[in-house]
């Protein structure tokens, strides 16, 4: 089975001086990718992805326990969007400005939202979904790639 390499590199230069680094991660036997560009319109909230332990369950679910990789990328070049990572009973928010990513590890026990400020570490949850929704008026192209071992 293939393997997924995933390099994330830091660079600048400050005063003269390069500073950053590169960090690379190989994730091995993946056997689906999950790969698409989707507009959202920007008074709507779009769901870009769903999961589920039974992909039989409904047409277009990913299957949560299979997910190695995720990554939501902001196409946009000056407008912010939200996304929503939606689990089992609880979700958590997260700004993605313009032309910026967020990855997600694994969506199965890959999630927990809490009210508070004090972290339980509590049992995590399955993810059932990627929602987004831009933050000002227009619409705004997202990325999501998806991979599944």
């Amino acid at each position: 089975m293939p393997n997924l390499t995933v390099t994330l590199t830091e660079s600048i230069t400050l005063n003269g001086a390069l500073r950053g680094s590169t960090n690379s991660l190989s994730i091995a036997d993946i056997i689906d990718t999950f790969e698409r560009v989707v507009t959202c319109p920007h008074t709507n909230t779009t769901t870009i992805a769903t999961f589920s332990n039974n992909v039989f369950d409904s047409a277009g679910d990913i299957d949560a326990q299979g997910v190695k990789y995720a990554r939501v990328t902001n196409l946009s070049d000056t407008e912010d969007l939200t996304l929503a990572v939606v689990g089992a009973s609880t979700l958590y928010q997260v700004l993605i400005p313009a032309a910026q990513s967020h990855i997600i590890c694994r969506a199965d026990d890959g999630m927990l939202s809490e009210a508070d400020t004090s972290p339980s570490f509590a049992t995590l949850e399955d993810l059932t979904s990627l929602q987004v929704r831009p933050s000002a008026s227009s619409d705004v192209q997202v990325e999501v790639f998806i991979a599944t071992a």
